[in-house]
């Protein structure tokens, strides 16, 4: 009787084991068969959301499946139909619908935004002893004073060296190159391996895009002290014209080396689409995002800042079935 037992048990639990996933809904009419989502590299908050993405929309409103990528290429291959959608930064998609910096003579006229998903902030982080020994109390006086600094970023690509290369040359009319000249450097390098290289002392300012709470800037402060330099208003609208990015302040007390009001680039994570994909299809999937944003926010925190206020962006098209949506639930909120 008790081998029986045990081999009705190991027959049930092999069924469950062995049971089909639930079959995504059908697609309506007009609708492809099923779509691409592009997340980004292994490791990263964008590729734990992407999966959890595509599950979500697979259950409840189309087949997703769900890749590596990044978000200059995401954009790439949305406007050349190489995948449907996927992450980016809502400034890079300003660029690369103008087919400017990493999208210089190849304008995306089909990438449209499905949904700002939650803030980027931009940190300018500076040793506190290098910024007291050469007076500078904001991003402008490096090139005002034409102070030689040597500078790192993340790599080519990335959204926070875009965003730094966008800013230098916008709002400072400044290049790399120019950098150099004055004496200065740029590297490119890892969070964790920046973060090392201004704690050793072999940069002197360390330049990253993150979320609003950003443990590495208290990974940096355990091990050196440090200032966060402010943006100079000319600059932040100076890039906000050029690619619709906003102006965040980073408060006193987020961190202790942030003793009074920090102004910086401000941007969002975003879903860029394929702006021909079927309006009811884009309607349905921002629908499901919505409803599912709790769930969402297990994989990634940050989700919980999604709201439609938040989701439709000023400066760049939203698809107008997404923009549909949004703009009902906007009418929600204010009754």
């Amino acid at each position: 009787m008790k081998k029986l037992a045990v081999f009705l048990l190991f027959v049930s639990l092999l069924a469950v084991t062995s049971a089909p996933a639930a079959a995504a809904p059908t697609p309506k009419a007009g609708w492809p068969a099923q779509l691409k989502f592009m997340a980004g590299p292994p490791g990263g908050n964008w590729f734990a959301l992407g999966s959890s993405l595509a599950d979500m929309w697979s259950k409840n409103t189309i087949s997703v499946t769900s890749s590596t990528g990044g978000g200059v290429s995401n954009i790439i291959n949305a406007n050349g139909h190489k995948g449907d959608f996927g992450f980016s930064v809502t400034s890079l998609l300003g660029a690369a619908i103008k087919g400017e910096q990493d999208f210089m003579g190849r304008p995306a006229k089909n990438a449209a935004i499905l949904a700002n998903l939650y803030t980027q902030y931009t940190y300018f982080i500076m040793r506190k002893d290098f910024a007291a020994k050469n007076k500078i109390t904001k991003l402008g006086d490096i090139f005002d004073k034409k102070i030689p600094v040597k500078m790192a970023t993340l790599k080519p690509g990335t959204s926070s060296e875009f965003v730094v290369k966008s800013l230098f040359m916008k709002g400072y009319g400044v290049t790399y190159k120019d950098i150099k000249k004055m004496g200065g450097s740029m590297e490119f390098a890892s969070y964790e391996g920046g973060a090392d290289l201004i704690a050793d002392g072999h940069i002197d300012l360390f330049i990253f895009s993150v979320g609003k709470i950003a443990s590495i800037v208290m990974n940096i402060e355990s091990k050196a002290d440090i200032v966060c330099l402010p943006v100079d208003d000319s600059a932040l609208k100076a890039l906000a014209d050029a690619y619709g990015t906003v102006t965040f302040t980073i408060e006193p007390g987020t961190y202790k080396s942030v003793k009074k009001p920090v102004k910086t680039v401000g941007d969002y994570t975003c879903i860029v689409v394929r702006n021909d994909i079927p309006d009811s299809l884009a309607y349905d999937l921002c629908k499901s995002l919505w409803e599912n944003k709790a769930n969402l926010a297990k994989a990634v925190k940050d989700i919980d800042e999604l709201t439609p206020q938040i989701a439709v962006p000023n400066g760049v098209p939203t698809q107008a079935g997404a923009l549909k949506f949004w703009k009902e639930q906007q009418a929600k909120t204010k009754k």
